[in-house]
């Protein structure tokens, strides 16, 4: 693997970025590799005048969950970063890493299979053994997007930038879905360089969970993060999104206006489930989805205890 010190040289080399490394071994036959750690200016937390702040790509996971300026300011990114994988990993895997890692899919993953992710006409976890595959029907492939930062960041309105370019919110990054050969829709050789989060929200609390097989160290069946602001007994504020449910990250914009209008907070996270089309193994998806938006929902107002 190719170390290099360069962003420009990064790019002409082609290959498959690494940073962490830590899905080197899953993803050993994509090769080759460009090891991206040599570029120490993508890595840090810089805050600007406004109060908004900027993550360097290469900043990892471990900082971002134990900055307490930033949890104290962004406390729904913080306690996502906290929560997914083991501390073991949280201090090798980056923010770039995370938002960019390929699905978990096992027919991808199995070089016996073809599928649209790996040049394929078909999704075979359509009609196959795949408890996990979306429930959210957006296109063709049902492999969940893995990133439990994207939830996060969604839920935050944040932006990411690409080497020389512009911000742009971060939903725009993977889309909707709608093209099953991509896990994201950042330009073949392009960096992601930085996510930039804007001035936090006067009176935030912030809750994510994850719903797994088993007490640590497993990818999110169901993951969901929400962000609410209550004035007077009141839902003033509201950002709710989830992971492990459709081809990308999702915003849930049902449950965010009804909290708004007052609603209870179990009828809301119900209205999770309103868009589910699940495939014939994964059913059992929308009950814990709408449990899992329940969890995070009671956390935030503070009127639940952590399950």
């Amino acid at each position: 693997m190719t170390v290099l010190t360069d962003l420009g040289e990064a790019v002409r080399r082609g290959g498959e970025f690494r940073a962490g490394g830590t899905d080197l071994m899953g993803r050993r036959a994509a090769g080759p590799h460009v090891d991206l750690r040599g570029l120490s200016d993508l890595s840090g937390v810089t805050w600007q005048p406004d109060g908004s702040v900027r993550i360097g790509a290469l900043t990892t996971v471990a900082r971002v969950a134990r900055d307490a300026r930033l949890a104290a300011a962004h406390p729904c990114l913080a306690l996502t970063a906290a929560g997914l994988a083991t501390p073991q990993i949280r201090e090798v895997a980056t923010v770039g890493g995370n938002l960019l890692q390929r699905n978990r899919c096992a027919y991808f993953r199995n070089p016996a299979f073809s599928c649209h992710q790996n040049g394929g006409d078909h999704c075979p976890a359509r009609a196959g053994l795949a408890p996990n595959a979306a429930i959210l029907d957006t296109g063709p492939c049902v492999a969940p997007h893995p990133s439990s930062l994207a939830v996060a960041l969604l839920a935050c309105d944040a932006s990411v930038e690409v080497r020389g370019g512009e911000p742009f919110p971060v939903a725009d990054l993977y889309g909707d879905g709608s093209d099953p050969s991509r896990d994201h829709l950042l330009p073949p050789g392009e960096i992601l360089a930085s996510v930039v989060l804007p001035p936090p929200v006067p009176g935030e609390r912030a809750a994510y969970h994850r719903a797994i097989g088993r007490s640590e160290a497993e990818w999110p069946l169901v993951e969901a993060a929400a962000r609410l602001v209550t004035e007077g007994g009141r839902i003033t504020f509201a950002r709710v999104a989830a992971g492990g449910v459709a081809r990308v990250p999702v915003r849930l914009p049902e449950v965010e206006e009804a909290l708004l209008a007052g609603e209870p907070l179990d009828r809301a996270a119900g209205l999770a489930t309103a868009r589910c089309a699940p495939a014939a193994r994964n059913h059992y998806k929308i009950a814990l989805l709408a449990g899992t938006v329940l969890e995070v929902l009671e956390r935030a107002t503070g009127t639940g205890e952590p399950r």
